[in-house]
């Protein structure tokens, strides 16, 4: 699955029916995922086939939050109280 796949515009989240973002494959990750930011789930893309049952999806971590979150906004961690 590619970011310009249309099939992401009309995908969503099986538990609040919200948009999903496309997580590409990094190097020390299993393979691409949907993620949904608000409930804090990556669903998994087996063979290019979304697993969007709601047993399929994994919770992740804050920190791991966090960091999906950067890359999907593509901006840099700001430091509170800090400006730059």
């Amino acid at each position: 699955m590619n970011p310009d796949d249309p099939l992401l515009k009309i995908l969503a989240c099986p538990l609040d029916k919200g948009p999903l973002h496309l997580l590409v494959q990094e190097p020390e990750e299993p393979g691409d995922a949907l993620y949904n930011p608000r409930l804090q789930r990556r669903y998994p893309i087996v063979d290019g086939i979304p697993q969007l049952l709601p047993s399929s999806g994994e919770q992740v971590t804050e920190d791991e939050h966090e960091e999906l979150l950067l890359r999907i906004t593509g901006s840099t961690p700001q430091t509170p109280g800090i400006t730059p």
